[in-house]
């Protein structure tokens, strides 16, 4: 039987799981296998693990008319975008006919990584799919708020996690990145293009004298959700550990906790905090 967050979904559309790198398509996939949900994946060659998912077409990011055509013969009705894609340079992209019409169209507009997915998620639906978060089949992801293990944040932590959220605000409002490290108040370093763990790697020379830093990471103001909701998972709290943080905030209700049991015994094993955080809508 499956759990209770994995009722039944066989009488919902066949989903697409449009797999990126990382443990979530794989856990979509699974989740549709247990509720008896009829779906498809189509792996992005060089983002997805080639060896151990199983998808039913690859495709290279720029063929997007081949992956409409695939998602289309294979009866798609919905579709979900999951795990990490490196947003590639233009002069990179080879594309199909599709494609290119799609880089036509957005040429000359400044688009930071939320709005190039809010423009790729209107291209699918201009094709007639219904884009769907994978939060919303794999609900029980969602961070928790409170304190997620055995150890707390003191009060100079408590201070770091709240100018950590000022600034994580501040940045996904310009469309930047999600994640902040934060110690004794000082930013040690912002998540651009390269992405949570290379930040965590890149703040490892910067730490100072005394008490350890914190890493927040919260959702953009304006994000389109159905896409890159800020994720953690036990490599990001041995990548905090090794550089000597004391622990992790995140946004409560807008974060993938992948494997969040395993991420609290990881947690307490090494020390660390794990904070689930509850923010106050913005004023109009």
């Amino acid at each position: 039987m499956a759990p209770d967050f994995l009722a039944s979904q066989e009488n919902l559309p066949k989903l697409g799981i449009i797999a990126g790198g990382g443990a979530l398509p794989g856990l979509l996939a699974a989740a549709c296998k247990a509720s008896d949900r009829s779906h498809y994946i189509l792996g992005l060659t060089g983002f997805a693990d080639s060896a151990g998912l199983p998808a039913d077409e690859w495709i290279r990011v720029g063929d997007i008319g081949k992956g409409f055509a695939a998602l289309n013969a294979a009866s798609v009705k919905e579709v979900v975008l999951a795990g990490s894609v490196r947003r590639p340079a233009i002069a990179e992209l080879k594309t199909d006919f599709k494609g290119a019409a799609f880089l036509a169209r957005i040429a000359g507009r400044a688009l930071g990584d939320d709005g190039l997915l809010s423009a790729v998620i209107g291209e699918i639906e201009r094709e007639g799919f219904k884009v769907v978060g994978a939060d919303s089949i794999l609900a029980h992801l969602l961070a928790p708020a409170g304190v997620l293990g055995r150890h707390r944040p003191d009060d100079t932590a408590l201070s770091d996690i709240t100018r950590g959220f000022d600034v994580a605000l501040a940045l996904g409002a310009a469309d930047v990145g999600q994640a902040v490290i934060v110690q004794q108040g000082i930013v040690l370093g912002v998540e651009a293009a390269e992405g949570t763990d290379a930040l965590i790697a890149r703040c490892a020379g910067l730490r100072l004298e005394g008490p350890g830093g914190v890493l927040v990471k919260a959702k953009k103001p304006q994000q389109e959700r159905r896409a890159d909701l800020p994720t953690v998972g036990v490599t990001t709290v041995r990548n905090v550990k090794a550089i000597g943080l004391r622990g992790i905030a995140v946004e409560a209700g807008h974060t993938l906790m992948i494997g969040l049991p395993d991420i609290i015994a990881a947690a307490d094993d090494a020390g660390l905090f794990v904070t689930g955080v509850t923010l106050s809508k913005p004023k109009a």
